[in-house]
């Protein structure tokens, strides 16, 4: 009932992301030992038995050497809730836990550094880099050669083919497409269902 490394696991969020995070943590047969909301957990067999701790500070029982985090907090276009929580813990020495779903393909020649969560469905093919804290969410490809930056999220369906580099907070909506040899800027955002061709500039928001 452990990861790799031993360590039990902390759920930082309750919501809706949390409880796949903690359907792929138990598919995998690892430890949940507490989750982190202000709010009381929603009513699921998912959360049965795992301690519920209502603030960030609560974490700091737990010595960062008995503890790996999972950042379970959603992403939505603009918000820097992912990215202060991440670098809160790293700041008091804790360290976040990469999240692969059973269920994804990811090539034995990617790269997934830490606190990378590739969820179920998706598809990271040779050669791909996947940024810190970064979410590929459900279905969605993350082509050959291609360099995603950190705490991008990149939504259910969405296609990023070959060679793409983006910055770091990037939002990629749900089943956007991005062709091959792209460069998307840092915090730019590219809503649901538009193709891109052309270079995105830092900052920028792309609609269809």
């Amino acid at each position: 009932m452990k990861n790799n490394t031993g360590l039990p696991i902390i759920l930082i969020g309750g919501g809706g992301h949390a409880r796949v995070l903690a359907d792929i943590l138990l598919q995998q047969d690892k430890q949940i030992a507490a989750v982190v909301s202000p709010e009381p957990l929603m009513e699921s067999p998912l959360f049965d038995g795992i301690n519920h701790l209502s603030s960030d500070e609560d974490v700091r029982r737990y010595a960062p050497d008995e503890v790996l985090l999972v950042n379970a907090i959603g992403m939505l276009p603009g918000a820097d809730s992912r990215k202060k929580v991440c670098e809160y813990f790293l700041a008091q020495g804790y360290t976040f836990e990469s999240v692969i779903a059973p269920t994804a393909t990811v090539s034995a020649y990617a790269t997934i550094k830490q606190g990378a969560q590739i969820m179920s469905g998706a598809i990271i093919q040779a050669g791909a880099v996947i940024g810190e804290q970064t979410i590929v969410n459900t279905q969605a490809v993350i082509e050959h050669d291609c360099q995603i930056g950190s705490r991008n999220h990149i939504a259910p369906g969405s296609t990023v083919c070959g060679e793409v580099t983006t910055g770091n907070d990037v939002f990629v909506g749900a089943g956007a497409t991005i062709i091959n040899g792209m460069t998307i800027g840092s915090n730019a955002i590219i809503g649901a269902g538009t193709c891109i061709t052309r270079a995105v500039d830092d900052g920028k928001t792309v609609r269809r």
